[in-house]
Order: structure tokens, then C-alpha cells, then sequence
């Protein structure tokens, strides 16, 4: 037996403690012992274990150092969070290739860091804390080559986290965005740094010598559809269009697709600032700003400046990962049964969408044209489709009503009594016609995330674990306040599936740095729910 010591990272939540000491025990086999240090949140503890201090230095999430025989070794996780803090102030990449990888004593973070590698590239709407999947991964026993699948991918933070941990990362999104980002950052984990930054110099180069604009045509804007052409020149003005342009057609140009892709995702996150969209709305709201000088190339330069050192400081430390296995695929998640086959995944790690919480196709109208993922007549469509959409027409509200007259009792007997209380209250005030539509909106909802939680069963292998992470909200129905209690609702579903329902974690939030902070929930919870073995 190895006697180690380890560190635990000391600026983590309650929550992530909790984290911390369940996925050290998972990997060691057996209870950490705190030593004495006074403190009543000790960060130093002792573990028995027959396995070798590499094993807990490559796999820990939340703790920075092991000690064994007098040998003390920074966890990877901590040196991949460490990269971030050399690049924050424009380091040269000349600069930053020399004092990567960390030879002696690697900076620490003192706080948490969430967008090390390609988790930083593209603003996006409740990401997933990459900590939290890699603990989770750990904590559900899955081994190297394991499938870890996530039925929302995201910006498939999940999928990123699987193959770093040395596992087949799986992930179902409808948002073609969200599949685009995904595939984007799993990819670049393999890239060659010198290609990548060889490209970085090529586009930076080229679009730093254009001298005024002599082409009359927009080539790759004119290659669009002719109803996504007239969309986009409502929201961009055209000279904002034609230096979109020149970074487009430059992209374009670029060999590697990796390289393209990296480009294309940064373009992406900053359509938004460069467009008429107002910059803190989730929805796309106009506001035409004739005040102020837009300059798309100068936005992209930056963007791409600032992400391509968080990459290569990764590549840097880390490496490429050598032939990475995963899918990101355009998928219903309500189907992930059937699409990833009965009893072959061995951990689903998830965070679906909130009960009519986001306009979620809405976000991304502007890349979605722009990038030609999803012509403009498809959103409205789309969108309809997707869990949680909070857009309904009365043609759909009634069907969905009608839905729940005929088949609520599929439901928890809590989910029923929610939907009728907020019905009754609603229909003796005069209301406005979301609250109208709510009804018949969580009703879908939980049908649909019925649907998703079935999947995940079938897809699990027996004795596997889900994990969700899922928030709560309220509504106000005739004048009161009706809390909607998400991750409890989604409990009693699970177990009326055939899932056994273990204990739930209570996280606490952080204050959102993104456009989406005015939209975050106040409180999210862990549910973890676990095939019976033996079915």
C-alpha cells in the first residue's frame, strides 16, 4: 500500500470540497483522513492506496499537489489551470513557447480558473464548470477508454473534459452552433501548435497589410442564401459586412481545419459586438449605433490574440492528445437511447435547460446565418423543437394543454399539481400571454425531459451513473410567487423510470462574467442517478 499526502486546492466552494473528497476516495479505494492543521476546512489529507501517486496526478480535479516518499508533484489539472495565468497580459508566443512546459515551480492559481485550454474560446450561455465533469468522471469509476456521454452537449465542455480524462466523448445538441463549437474545441486538443500558430500569423498577416477595401464584391457573404444575405445586412452595417468579409474569405483560405474552425468559432463570439444587436440582450434586440466606429477586423484580431494563447499554452503544457476519440453530433436529445444504442455508455454527465428559463435559438441567430449552420427560415422551427424553448404559438399552446389532459398522469403526481396550481391562478387574473402559454410550456418540459431521462437509462450501461446539474426558477401566477423546483421534479421522474436516486449536491453559484449574467440561476443542484445493476 502507498501512504500519499495531498493538497486540496484551497479557494474552492463548499460544494467542490464535497467534489474533492468524494473523487479522491473514488480513485483511492478509501476514506481521506484529514491531518491536524486546526483549521475546520483542512486542505491537507492522507489516503492508503494501492495505486501509484501517477494515477491521482493525472486524474484529480480539485487538488493541486501529491506527495509521496518525501516526492511532491502538481496534479495536471492544476498546471493546465496554471497556463491561463502566463497568458493573461498578451504574453509573446515566442515568450510563451520558452517557459512551457512548467519545468521547476509552476505558478499556481490562487483562484478558481474555469477557461484553461479550449474551455475559454466562445461566449456561451450556462457553461458547464470543466472541474466539475472531470471530478464526476472520477467519481463515477469510469477507466480509460470508458464512454462519458452528454445527451446536451453544448459548448461541449463534457466531450472536452472526457477526452482529456482518456475517455470516448459523446454529445447530442440541436443547436448547430452548439455542435460546431463542440467538434471545434475537441479537435483543437490534438492540434499541432506550430501549424496553429503558423496560421494565426498567416491570417493576422494578411488582414493587418489589407490597406482600404478595393473589392466590389463580397464573396463570401454573396455565397449565403439570398434570405440570409437580407437578414444579416438588417443587423450589420456594410462596412461592417465587408470587413467580415475579408476575415471570411481569409479564413477560407487556411489549410488546416482545425485552424478554420479555431477562426471561424472566434469569428463567431464577436458577431454580436459588431452587429446592431443590443450587447447585453439575450434576445436579439436592434439598437443602430451611428455614433461609434465598428471595426470587425480589429474585434476578430483581438479575439483571435487572446484565445490562440490560451490554446497554445495548453498545447505547450499538455501536448496534442494523441488520436482522440468522440462524436458531437446534430441530435435530439430525447432519442440519445436510440442514437448511442442500449447499455453502452458508462456515465452521462449533463446540464439540461431550464424549465422556459432562455430564448436559446435567439442567441445565436447571427452566427447561424453568418457561419451558414441554420438558414433564417429553419430557426423558428428549430426552436420549437428544442427543450425549455419558452416560444409557443396558440395553435401549439392548445396541443400541448391538450397533451397534458389526456397524458399528464405519465407525469410525477408533483409535476401534475404544479402545472394545474399555476393553470388555476393564472386563469382567474388578467395576464399577459407568457404567463398564459407557462402551463402548457412545463408540461412539454417535463414530458420532454421524460423522454431525455428514459434515453439515458437505456443508453447506461447497468450500475452506471447520470449526473445532472439542473437549476431552479419561479414564476409569478395571480400575484403570487410558485417556485418551480426543477431538480426535485426531475428526481421524482427519474425514479418512476427505474432509477435509483441517490442524495443531490446544492451548488453554489458564481457570479456570471458573460453577457448571460443577468439570466443565471440563483441556485443549481447535482442529481446523480444510477442504473440498477441488476435489471
Amino acid at each position: 500500500m502507498n501512504v500519499l499526502k495531498m493538497r486540496m486546492k484551497p479557494y474552492i466552494q463548499p460544494f467542490e470540497r464535497v467534489l474533492a473528497l468524494r473523487e479522491l476516495h473514488a480513485l483511492a479505494g478509501a476514506e481521506p483522513i484529514a491531518i491536524e492543521s486546526g483549521s475546520e476546512t483542512p486542505t491537507d489529507f492522507e489516503i492508503c492506496s494501492p495505486y501509484s501517486h501517477d494515477v491521482f496526478v493525472r486524474r484529480l480535479a480539485y487538488w493541486e499537489i501529491v506527495e509521496h516518499a518525501g516526492e511532491m508533484a502538481v496534479t495536471e489539472q492544476s498546471l493546465r489551470e496554471a497556463t491561463v495565468n502566463l497568458v493573461r497580459n498578451g504574453i509573446a508566443l515566442d515568450t510563451l513557447r520558452q517557459q512551457l512546459p512548467f519545468v521547476d515551480d509552476a505558478p499556481l492559481p490562487n483562484r478558481r480558473c474555469l477557461r484553461y485550454g479550449t474551455h475559454g474560446l466562445h461566449e456561451y450561455r450556462g457553461k458547464f464548470f470543466p472541474q466539475l465533469v472531470r471530478s464526476l468522471i472520477n467519481i463515477s469509476g469510469t477507466h480509460h477508454g470508458g464512454v462519458v456521454a452528454d445527451p446536451m452537449s453544448g459548448s461541449g465542455t463534457t466531450v472536452v473534459e472526457a477526452i482529456l480524462a482518456g475517455c470516448r466523448g459523446q454529445g447530442l445538441d440541436m443547436n448547430p452552433l452548439s455542435v460546431f463549437m463542440g467538434n471545434a474545441k475537441a479537435k483543437l486538443l490534438s492540434a499541432d501548435a506550430e501549424c496553429l500558430r503558423q496560421d494565426y500569423e498567416q491570417i493576422r498577416s494578411r488582414l493587418l497589410g489589407v490597406e482600404g477595401r478595393k473589392k466590389t464584391r463580397l464573396a463570401y457573404f454573396e455565397s449565403l442564401p439570398d434570405i440570409d444575405q437580407e437578414y444579416l445586412s438588417a443587423w450589420f452595417s456594410a462596412e461592417v459586412l465587408a470587413g467580415l468579409d475579408d476575415i471570411s474569405c481569409a479564413i477560407q483560405e487556411l489549410n488546416d481545419e482545425r485552424s478554420r474552425d479555431f477562426m471561424w468559432v472566434a469569428l463567431s463570439n464577436i458577431l454580436r459586438r459588431v452587429s446592431w444587436q443590443k450587447d447585453d440582450d439575450l434576445r436579439v434586440r436592434k439598437e443602430i449605433r451611428l455614433d461609434i466606429e465598428i471595426d470587425p477586423k480589429k474585434e476578430f484580431l483581438e479575439e483571435i490574440g487572446r484565445s490562440i494563447r490560451t490554446v497554445l499554452a495548453f498545447l505547450f503544457q499538455n501536448g496534442p492528445v494523441e488520436s482522440p476519440q468522440f462524436d458531437i453530433t446534430e441530435g435530439d436529445a430525447r432519442l440519445c437511447g436510440k442514437v448511442w444504442g442500449a447499455n453502452s455508455v458508462d456515465v452521462v454527465i449533463t446540464s439540461p435547460p431550464y424549465a422556459t428559463a432562455l430564448p436559446y435559438l435567439d442567441t445565436d441567430r447571427l452566427s447561424l446565418c453568418y457561419l451558414g449552420l441554420l438558414p433564417r427560415p429553419e430557426h423558428r422551427t428549430r426552436d420549437q423543437q428544442m427543450i425549455g424553448n419558452r416560444e409557443v404559438s396558440e395553435g401549439l399552446r392548445r396541443q400541448y394543454w391538450d397533451r397534458f389532459l389526456t397524458d399528464g398522469t405519465a407525469l410525477p403526481e408533483r409535476a401534475q399539481e404544479l402545472i394545474r396550481r399555476i393553470e388555476a391562478l393564472n386563469s382567474g387574473s388578467n395576464v399577459g400571454f407568457r404567463r398564459r402559454n407557462l402551463p402548457a410550456l412545463l408540461a412539454k418540459y417535463f414530458f420532454d425531459m421524460r423522454d431525455v431521462i428514459r434515453g439515458i437509462f437505456d443508453a447506461l450501461k447497468p450500475g452506471s451513473y447520470a449526473f445532472v446539474v439542473v437549476g431552479n426558477n419561479h414564476t409569478i401566477a395571480g400575484g403570487h410567487r410558485v417556485e418551480i423546483q426543477t431538480a426535485s421534479l426531475l428526481k421524482d421522474i427519474a425514479e418512476s423510470l427505474g432509477f435509483e436516486v441517490a442524495e443531490s449536491l446544492s451548488m453554489d453559484m458564481l457570479v456570471s462574467r458573460d453577457i448571460f449574467k443577468k439570466n443565471a440561476m440563483a441556485s443549481e443542484e447535482i442529481l446523480a442517478f444510477r442504473k440498477p445493476a441488476q435489471m
